[in-house]
């Protein structure tokens, strides 16, 4: 049975291939993702900001405005209103371009995710992010491309990659190497696992 997902959208570039809300889903807007949403004719069940990318409240029923003058983006926020309503699988558009501090923090993000026991995916012009925290991402055998690997914080401790071109078997990683950059799908199933720590991975559609 599929498990409900949180789309939480942003006010950057979008490239919406996949966000199809189903039935039991949850669809924040986190500020000028609103206007995005309208665009595309779907509809946002909460909408989360300080309003400064989309210049006004917006006439919705569902509102959380936040201060300008804050410690958490409003992505931040809205993830943090779809782990308190019990959603643990989350989809972020609308979370890359424009400035790049940003695009990062939505990165930071995905590791927030993680390490809370949730998996957030994030989506690019032609690649898709993701965390995973002591435990491991699998791929079925119709992905292609690059993937690559980082250590997010100090070390990742047994690192092994089952099924891309160049594996690893119980390696260490820190975020001072570049190691696992460039990595390849082979056209079979494979696997991305951490033992103790958490590795972002990003990989090309």
């Amino acid at each position: 049975m599929r498990e409900p997902i949180c789309y939480v959208i942003g006010a950057g570039e979008l490239y919406p291939a996949g966000l199809e809300p189903k039935v039991g889903d949850w669809v924040i807007a986190a500020d000028g993702g609103y206007r995005a949403l309208r665009a595309l004719g779907l509809r946002a069940d909460l909408v989360v900001g300080d309003f400064d990318s989309l210049e006004e409240r917006p006439d919705h029923p569902n509102v959380m405005t936040l201060p300008r003058e804050k410690d958490d983006t409003d992505m931040a926020v809205a993830l943090e209103m779809g782990v308190k309503r019990g959603y643990r699988t989350f989809r972020l558009y609308g979370g890359t371009g424009g400035r790049i501090d940003h695009t990062l923090a939505n990165l930071q993000c995905l590791t927030w995710l993680s390490r809370r026991g949730c998996r957030g995916e994030l989506y690019g012009e032609n690649w898709t992010a993701a965390a995973v925290t002591d435990g491991a991402l699998t791929f079925d055998a119709s992905h292609r491309g690059y993937v690559s690997v980082f250590c997010q914080g100090d070390r990742a401790e047994g690192v092994t990659l089952r099924g891309l071109k160049y594996p690893l078997d119980s390696a260490a990683l820190t975020p001072d190497v570049t190691l696992g950059v460039s990595n390849e799908f082979t056209g079979a199933e494979s696997s991305i696992a951490v033992r103790t720590g958490t590795l972002l991975v990003v990989w090309y559609r």
